[in-house]
């Protein structure tokens, strides 16, 4: 990977997360590889180092223009750790963040109110059934939310209504049979745990869910994080 790549966005995440670390949390911790023990379990469960941590973040956000000035909703938002720094740098834009759990959400608006980003709101809501016309949105963007939704063919569905002829849905989600390592962690901890849902797709699976859905699509991964991009 290029250095260039490397202090770009992911070094703006971590950054951010330093700065708003009283906002943390475990999850934080593994997404962004910020704390001892979020690095450990970065690699034990997902097999990611550092370089591997910031390509699959710096590829899943990377389909979005540093110009960026239309409507964007993000689902789920989760902490908004890896997506507010985002949307500091994207002022002109109009962010909606949505999410089912409001106690994760609370710590994105805090984050949201700490970096004073008055263009983005948020609204508690389910993605199976997004509370938003016909295509209200240029963007739709899911980090690492697909693989925990208990109907997986009511948010494809949705985040397709919602997104306007031409938009752009992208992200990134844990896919089956990548990692044997994460796999197993998956389904001895994360499953039982309820963390994440099944069925999960596949790379072959979802490359062809999406492609039944979007006109232009690009599917890859990094270790078990499948990453897309697809335009409606």
């Amino acid at each position: 990977m290029k250095e260039h790549k490397m202090t770009s966005r992911h070094d703006e995440i971590r950054q951010s997360y330093r700065e708003l670390g009283e906002l943390g949390n475990i999850y934080d911790g593994i997404i962004t590889r910020s704390t001892n023990l979020g690095k450990v379990m970065d690699s034990l469960i997902w097999g990611l180092d550092r370089e591997l941590s910031a390509s699959w973040i710096d590829d899943a956000l990377a389909p979005i223009s540093a110009d960026f000035s239309g409507k964007l909703l993000e689902v789920p938002v989760g902490t908004g750790v890896l997506t507010m720094p985002l949307y500091a740098s994207l002022p002109k834009a109009g962010v909606t963040c949505l999410d089912y759990s409001a106690d994760m959400m609370e710590n994105a608006k805090k984050r949201a109110a700490a970096m004073k980003l008055s263009h983005v709101e948020f609204i508690q809501g389910d993605v199976g059934a997004l509370p938003f016309e016909d295509e209200s949105f240029d963007i739709v963007l899911s980090l690492n939310g697909f693989h925990a939704f208990p109907d997986k063919d009511a948010a494809f569905r949705e985040t397709r209504r919602v997104l306007r002829k031409g938009g752009l849905f992208c992200g990134c989600f844990y896919i089956a049979g990548e990692f044997r390592r994460t796999d197993w962690f998956v389904k001895y901890m994360y499953v039982p745990k309820g963390f994440f849902t099944p069925p999960f797709e596949t790379r072959e699976s979802l490359e062809a869910r999406l492609r039944s859905l979007y006109s232009e699509v690009d599917v890859h991964t990094v270790r078990a994080e499948g990453i897309f991009r697809c335009v409606k």
